[in-house]
């Protein structure tokens, strides 16, 4: 579900795939005008299926830090406010998600646009966080 919903830099929130054209994509704002828009190869566009945070040992995907997140709240939004939050407060936050993530590589914006995706993902009750059963069963069909 996560490779559908993207990233678009430059631009606030988060965005579903639509539909793919020649040279550009049309994408639909998961916010309350859910306004569609096209974005052209010229924006740097990121599937959230894609990202990872770094940890002590190695990088988590996104989709798994998110299910601690529903875990924790759960889910429900989540409940620290990242406007009024304080850095040590972030910090906290992060630290009750994913107890081993690496301090010095995940930065106080990170965490903030980690929790602002995480109440945009259920405010739009997109909250499969889990990994695709599909490539499971193609896994065990290879072996």
């Amino acid at each position: 579900m996560l490779r559908t919903i993207l990233s678009i830099s430059g631009k606030p929130g988060l965005y579903k795939l639509i539909s793919r054209g020649k040279n550009m994509l049309i994408v639909e704002a998961l916010d309350a005008t859910k306004k569609r828009q096209p974005v052209h190869g010229t924006d740097k566009v990121i599937s959230l299926g894609d990202i990872a945070m770094y940890t002590d040992e190695e990088e988590v995907p996104l989709r798994q830090v998110f299910a601690n997140v529903k875990a924790k709240e759960e889910g429900k939004p989540a409940t620290i406010d990242v406007k009024k939050a304080s850095a040590a407060d972030l910090h906290e936050y992060m630290a009750a998600v994913l107890p081993n993530y690496d301090r010095d590589r995940v930065y106080n914006n990170d965490i903030k646009k980690l929790i602002t995706w995480y109440n945009i993902l259920i405010n739009n009750s997109i909250a499969d966080f889990e990994e695709p059963a599909e490539e499971e069963t193609t896994e065990e069909g290879a072996e």
